[in-house]
């Protein structure tokens, strides 16, 4: 099990990010992290995979770990070997290489396997075996977020952190992404999901979380997640906020006071 307990995380010595989280992946499962932009959903996966010495952070409490044995303090190298890989959000392939380039650079870490991983990666995208050839920078941007998913896969991960897979990919696209979730995760990965679509990452999830300024604010199954009044409205777009135009101005500050309290 991939866990993180009351992590803080500061960067520059002076900003606190993370105020004691504490989120919990069982193996083989998908997890859903919500969260608006500036809640610290990043940082989260930043502190899970060794990256915050990058941008000038660090764990100042707490810890993060995979079967009891702590993480939060390797390099993202080694994070990698023990069956962690995140795939960033922006995709962030490799625009000059060819696809298949792209993939045998994500297998780099074992290399002995990877004629094995190829084969896996080009059964779960067949569009990406028929442009293996083809200039990574060319494809469309769901094809490219399918490159980004297969590199992360190159490392055969039992873990796999999505952050925001869905982002500017039309609808239709995003509901090929959800799928390949779904697929990848019956294979035997288990997927810590960041997304700010929380009707997809929810409809897929068997648990979710609500991060909101640094801190775990909902912690329920995804059903009843989607079930959720607060859910509904402040991440949904249902309820209460999709009639604002037609409420007085009292209403809208009594909504806004609700959405301090979830904070």
């Amino acid at each position: 099990m991939l866990q993180v307990q009351n992590l803080e995380v500061v960067y520059d010595d002076v900003m606190l990010v993370l105020r004691g989280v504490s989120i919990s992946v069982p193996e083989n499962t998908i997890v859903a992290l919500l969260g608006a932009n500036g809640a610290g959903k990043t940082t989260l996966l930043r502190a899970i995979c060794g990256l915050l010495d990058v941008h000038d952070g660090e764990v100042t409490k707490g810890s993060v770990r995979l079967d009891g044995q702590p993480l939060h303090h390797l390099k993202p190298a080694a994070v990698v070997k023990r069956g962690i890989t995140q795939v960033m959000e922006g995709r962030r392939i490799f625009a000059e290489l060819t696809v298949e380039e792209n993939l045998r650079l994500g297998g780099h870490t074992n290399a002995s396997a990877i004629g094995e991983r190829l084969e896996f990666v080009y059964g779960l995208f067949p569009v990406l075996a028929e442009r293996r050839g083809r200039t990574a920078g060319y494809l469309s941007g769901g094809e490219q977020q399918m490159l980004a998913m297969g590199r992360g896969l190159m490392t055969r991960p039992r873990y796999l952190l999505l952050d925001e897979p869905s982002l500017g990919l039309a609808p239709r696209l995003v509901e090929q992404v959800r799928d390949l979730i779904v697929e990848i995760n019956k294979a035997g990965t288990g997927v810590l999901l960041v997304e700010q679509n929380a009707t997809m990452a929810l409809s897929i999830a068997s648990h979710g979380y609500v991060l909101e300024t640094g801190k775990v604010v909902l912690d329920k199954p995804a059903e009843a997640l989607l079930a959720d009044e607060d859910i509904r409205e402040f991440y949904l777009g249902l309820g209460a906020t999709a009639e604002l135009g037609r409420k007085s101005f009292r209403d809208v500050k009594h909504y806004k006071r609700r959405k301090r309290w979830l904070s």
